[in-house]
C-alpha cells in the first residue's frame, strides 16, 4: 500500500512557478507531480554522493 503523502505549503517566485509549469507540460507531468520528482531525484543524488564507493542503502535497491 501506498506511504500517505504530507501536505506542504510552498512559497516559490512567480518565475520560478512559470518555469516548473513549462517544464512539468514538457514531461507530461502535473506542477505537484513534477516538484515531487525533482525532490525525489535531488535527495537521490546527495544520497549517492555521501556513501562510500559501490555501497546503496535498501530503499534505493528496491527502486533500481
Amino acid at each position: 500500500m501506498a506511504e500517505p503523502k504530507k501536505q506542504v505549503p510552498l512559497r516559490i517566485s512567480a518565475a520560478l512557478f512559470a518555469e516548473l509549469t513549462r517544464w512539468a507540460e514538457d514531461d507530461f507531468r502535473s506542477l505537484n507531480g513534477q516538484i515531487e520528482y525533482l525532490l525525489t531525484e535531488c535527495v537521490r543524488l546527495r544520497r549517492k554522493k555521501s556513501l562510500p564507493d559501490n555501497e546503496s542503502r535498501p530503499d534505493e535497491q528496491e527502486r533500481e
